[in-house]
């Protein structure tokens, strides 16, 4: 590839305009062999990337990189960041699966709707952008607040807690961004979603299944509460209630469907058992929950964890319960997008 359409890739994100490929020497029907040959791909009106290019992203299952980048070319304005679920499924923020798949942008002085894409007028304070690999974005913190305007409450607190459990943001973060945008069109939706959000939900269904266990009356539970018995550490709950022996466990498929540590589904299960038994052996009872638990089914589950919280906590000598690292995940989850997802090599390869 010619070095200066190489340029033009990697200063692009890794797309090029028919006048970038015009000004190395193609004519429209070279780039149009190009295209038919399979070299080349139209990712929309005058806005092409490599085979090699696209078949990364496709492989990564970030093609949305690919038409976000090939937008802000066809726009050509500096003062244009990616931002809402654009800017979401770049950051690897967790998104409902009816997420907008439009490329939405932010403009602080256009209001404008295209093929595929949105552009909304905004404000856009210094730091509330950033940039990725070279394309312009929303922060981590701006996006989250600009999709709690738009999104279902549930939603937007399962995200945030996400973000949060990865150490991307705190609280107090989330506080400040909802008073910069008071008065704004939905910031009471972002507002209540910040107030129920908490570190320490490091999965969906752990959000989710707290969100409806408070709703039902119950208190809010500690999370990612470690039972150390001589600072030894026996086990993390997902959820505890303070000075009862009543804690909640939640429990998705990938755990048995998909173990990790090349472990099998028998060994997952032993783990579990063997784990479980320690815990009763220290006078703990534990209520698990799973997706089909929540909504009209967790009403036993709910009249279970009642009557534990009625009994006092008894623990052995030597053994303690508290929050494990701030309820931060030991390694985060997120694994925000890049230009060449999975290579270091060049955009032309």
């Amino acid at each position: 590839m010619h070095p200066q359409l190489l340029a033009a890739m990697l200063r692009r994100g890794g797309v090029f305009t028919t006048a970038d490929a015009v000004a190395v020497g193609h004519t429209r029907h070279s780039i149009a062999a190009l295209v038919r040959s399979g070299a080349w791909h139209g990712v929309r009106f005058g806005v092409y990337t490599t085979d090699h290019v696209r078949r990364r992203h496709t492989d990564a299952g970030s093609p949305h990189w690919l038409a976000a980048a090939a937008v802000l070319a066809r726009l050509g304005r500096p003062s244009t960041v990616l931002s809402h679920a654009t800017a979401g499924r770049l950051h690897d923020l967790v998104l409902p699966r009816d997420a907008d798949t439009r490329v939405t942008l932010t403009d602080p002085e256009r209001f404008r709707l295209g093929r595929g894409y949105r552009v909304l007028a905004a404000r856009l304070p210094t730091g509330d952008v950033r940039t990725r690999d070279p394309l312009r974005l929303t922060s981590v913190r701006r996006t989250l607040l600009d999709l709690g305007r738009e999104w279902d409450v549930v939603d937007t607190v399962t995200a945030l807690d996400d973000a949060l459990a990865d150490g991307r943001i705190t609280l107090q973060d989330l506080v400040d961004g909802v008073l910069e945008q008071t008065h704004w069109v939905g910031v009471g939706s972002s507002a209540g979603a910040v107030g129920l959000a908490r570190v320490g939900a490091h999965s969906p269904l752990e959000t989710r299944t707290r969100l409806d266990l408070v709703a039902a009356g119950l208190p809010e539970p500690v999370l990612q509460a470690a039972v150390l018995q001589h600072d030894r550490l026996l086990a993390v709950l997902d959820m505890w209630w303070e000075g009862t022996p009543a804690f909640g466990e939640c429990d998705g498929r990938v755990k048995w469907t998909d173990p990790w540590r090349g472990r099998s589904a028998a060994d997952v299960a032993w783990e579990e058992k063997r784990r479980h038994d320690a815990l009763v052996d220290l006078g703990l009872v534990g209520v698990r929950f799973a997706q089909p638990d929540l909504g009209r089914g967790l009403a036993p589950k709910v009249d279970r964890l009642r009557s534990l919280l009625t009994q006092p906590l008894v623990l052995p000598p030597g053994v303690r319960i508290e929050q494990w690292r701030g309820g931060v995940r030991r390694e985060p989850r997120a694994r925000p997008w890049t230009a060449d997802p999975g290579s270091s090599s060049s955009a032309a390869a």
